[in-house]
């Protein structure tokens, strides 16, 4: 989750908000995870439910279960805070789409949220819609509003692996099939394999995140114990981090990034992984010859390129992580090593399409995650 700049922030009134997620690991109970964390005033919520999703904002006749805090139906959540719900007794297949609204009586602002890439999010007429099976859409993005998490109880569960990341890692926005993302793929993979059953796959990514500064979002740094130590039962994670660090210094000369920069906070995010008994897990930085990020006379250079392959031949010899996934061979282009390779080219030469996200969910070795 990110604070929206406050220009950005749009607001709900009176109005029922409709999330859809896919839980890759199923079990008999849920509960959900709600952030005010960047709110300036109490976020209120008058009603919450859950129920499986049918199509579009839609859910499954009998499907919805209602949701409560401390056994009582409303919460306000307060500024900066964070609140579980109580466990609902629920029997849930792994993989499944599930839609969790959220009724809001009064006047909230959507300033706590995160980019959903292709997953559109609902918001309603004015009216508590919350248990309603059929949804009257008055407007809908690609954003998650104050849900941060949905929790599944399996006890015969292995653990979690949590994806820490930037666009590459949760999609490139609109255009993006649902489910497409690398993090998707791989879900889908481990249910299928012996090697990586009964393990879930959380996907915290922001866009435009970096690996040590805070241009636009806090950097994994800054978030790690948030978004990979606060999340129940983890026991892996994998970092896809230090492609905005480079471009983002490649355009700014005042803030020049180095190899040994990006290295170092590598080294520090596996650090503290190994503290927290986790299995740490490192890929290698795909190439984005081409990326403008928005000034196309600075964005991308031979410093760039060798800033990116200096982090990499470090990262597949590295003895500080305790495996390697080489998304930068699996996705780069055969004949030009610096640029993607155009069938997996999401049209800005940095962010992938189905194709290429596939190819990254497909080249992860599932032995990373048998012990």
């Amino acid at each position: 989750m990110f604070q929206v700049p406050a220009r950005n922030v749009l607001q709900v009134s009176g109005q029922t908000i409709r999330q859809l997620a896919t839980v890759t690991l199923g079990g008999d109970r849920v509960r959900i995870r709600l952030s005010n964390e960047y709110g300036d005033r109490p976020l209120k919520i008058g009603g919450a439910s859950i129920a499986l999703s049918d199509t579009g904002s839609t859910i499954v006749d009998g499907s919805s279960r209602s949701i409560t805090f401390g056994g009582r139906p409303s919460i306000v959540v307060g500024p900066g805070a964070v609140v579980v719900s109580d466990p609902v007794a629920w029997r849930i297949a792994a993989l499944a789409s599930v839609a969790v609204s959220l009724y809001l009586p009064d006047t909230a602002f959507e300033s706590t949220l995160a980019v959903a890439s292709s997953q559109i999010s609902y918001t309603s007429r004015p009216g508590d819609f919350a248990a309603a099976s059929t949804f009257p859409v008055d407007w809908g993005r690609p954003v998650w509003m104050f849900l941060t998490g949905i929790d599944v109880d399996n006890p015969q569960g292995r653990g979690s692996i949590v994806a820490l990341g930037s666009s590459t890692t949760g999609g490139s926005g609109p255009g993006m099939s649902a489910g497409a993302r690398w993090p998707d793929v791989l879900a889908r993979r481990l249910h299928a394999s012996p090697e990586g059953a009964r393990m879930s796959v959380l996907t915290a990514s922001i866009n435009g995140n970096e690996l040590l500064a805070n241009h636009r979002t806090a950097p994994s740094l800054g978030r790690f114990n948030r978004d990979v130590l606060g999340q129940p039962g983890v026991t892996h994670v994998i970092v896809l981090e230090g492609t905005n660090d480079i471009g983002m210094g490649a355009i700014n000369p005042r803030e020049p990034v180095t190899a040994a920069d990006v290295i170092f906070g590598l080294t520090q995010i596996a650090t503290r992984a190994h503290d927290h008994g986790l299995t740490a897990i490192v890929g290698t930085l795909p190439p984005f010859e081409g990326a403008t990020y928005g000034i196309p006379t600075h964005s991308y250079g031979p410093e760039a390129e060798g800033i990116r392959r200096t982090v990499n031949t470090w990262i597949r010899g590295n003895t500080v992580f305790d495996g390697v996934i080489d998304f930068d061979a699996c996705v780069r282009d055969a004949g030009n090593p610096t640029r993607l390779r155009a069938s997996y080219d999401f049209g800005d030469h940095i962010h992938l399409n189905d194709a290429g996200f596939r190819a990254m969910g497909e080249c992860v070795d599932l032995r990373l995650f048998s012990k």
